[in-house]
C-alpha cells in the first residue's frame, strides 16, 4: 500500500528525505531540521517527528515486503533498555549476514545469546532514553530495516560495487516511499 502524502505541504520527496536521514544516521529531530535549513527547506523538528511516526513503519513494511533472500542461519539476541525507570528487553532476529529480521521489546525476559547493539545504543542515547514501550518497538523496527537497506561492506568491496549497491539500495527506497 502506498503512502498517503495528502494534506502534508511539502512533497513526498522531502518527507521520505528527512525520515531517511532519522533513521538512516545518529541524528536527532533537530539535528534532521538543520540539515533541511541548510538546503532551504524550513521545517520544525515537530513535523519531522511526526512524518517519522506516521510515514516509518509503512517505509519499513514496504523494505521488507521486497526484502531478498533471508540468510540460512539465524540467531535471537537480548538488550536491555531503561524505559520510565523499569528494565524491558530488546529481542532481535538476526540473520548470519547481520540483517535485522524483526525486533520486539518486552517486558519479559528468556535466555539466548548475544549479539551486537551497536545502533541500537547509538538510538537509544540519541533519543535520550525511549519513554514509552510501543515507541521503542516503532522507532527501532524501522531502523533496522533503514539499516539493513543501507548496510554494505563498504571496508571490504571495491568502491565501484559499493556505488551500486548504494544506487540499488536508494532506489528500492524511493520506491518503498513512492518518492520518485
Amino acid at each position: 500500500m502506498e503512502p498517503s502524502y495528502r494534506g502534508h505541504r511539502f512533497p513526498a520527496e522531502i518527507i521520505s528525505h528527512a525520515v531517511w536521514l532519522y533513521y538512516r544516521f545518529t541524528l536527532s529531530f533537530r539535528g534532521v531540521e538543520d540539515l533541511l535549513s541548510e538546503r532551504g527547506i524550513i521545517v520544525s523538528y515537530e513535523v519531522i517527528r511526526f512524518w517519522c511516526l506516521k510515514f516509518g513503519p509503512g517505509y519499513a513494511w514496504a523494505i521488507r515486503k521486497k526484502r531478498g533472500r533471508l540468510g540460512d542461519i539465524w540467531h535471537v539476541d537480548e538488550l536491555f533498555l531503561k524505559i520510565n525507570g523499569r528494565q524491558v528487553y530488546l529481542w532481535r532476529a538476526v540473520d548470519q549476514d547481520g540483517d535485522v529480521l524483526d525486533i520486539l521489546v518486552t517486558e519479559r525476559r528468556d535466555k539466548r545469546a548475544e549479539v551486537s547493539h551497536q545502533h541500537t545504543r547509538e538510538k537509544e542515547r540519541q533519543v535520550r532514553r525511549f519513554k514509552p514501550v510501543a515507541q521503542a518497538q516503532c522507532v527501532l523496527a524501522v531502523h533496522g530495516q533503514v539499516q539493513n537497506l543501507f548496510r554494505a561492506g563498504r571496508n571490504v568491496l571495491k568502491a565501484i560495487h559499493y556505488r551500486l549497491l548504494r544506487d540499488r539500495a536508494f532506489a528500492q527506497w524511493n520506491e518503498a516511499t513512492c518518492a520518485h
